[in-house]
């Protein structure tokens, strides 16, 4: 469901466009606000999947859901359909989120709404994109695989 939204671009400014503000809508959240768990929260809703409805990325860290955290894993490892978070030390919390759609070695492929090619929190779309493993925060199952590593 997810990568079926990459190609998305915001339009008319910045966090502004159908689209976007869809996603913002299905959080109960008006046009401008940042929308990467909006992006997160209206994919899992659309696809059936018990999740926060939550346009917040700190929504999505609940303990008894993380499955991975700080390079270590938890419970089992990360597959596609997760969601990935990034901690902001800045903001003392998780800041930005998206699905991992590839868990590699090195590096895993993520598809991401309110990025860019730059690797911001604050893009202009939804992006297929290839992130080192140590930027990841936590990752978070909410699919309900019980698959053990």
């Amino acid at each position: 469901m997810y990568d079926s939204q990459v190609g998305v671009r915001e339009i008319g400014g910045e966090n502004r466009g159908d689209h976007v503000e869809m996603y913002l809508a299905s959080v109960k959240l008006g046009p401008g606000y940042s929308w990467c768990a909006a992006f997160v929260s209206w994919c899992y809703q659309n696809a059936g999947v018990d999740a926060p409805i939550s346009g917040w990325v700190p929504s999505f860290a609940m303990k008894n859901k993380r499955i991975y955290q700080r390079g270590k894993f938890l419970k089992r490892k990360p597959q596609m359909g997760d969601v990935f978070m990034i901690w902001y030390y800045k903001l003392n919390r998780p800041a930005h989120i998206g699905f991992v759609d590839h868990w590699g070695e090195k590096w895993i492929t993520t598809v991401e709404g309110n990025t860019g090619d730059d690797g911001s929190r604050e893009g202009d779309g939804v992006y297929r994109k290839r992130r080192l493993k140590k930027q990841v925060w936590a990752v978070s199952d909410f699919v309900g695989s019980t698959d053990k590593q």
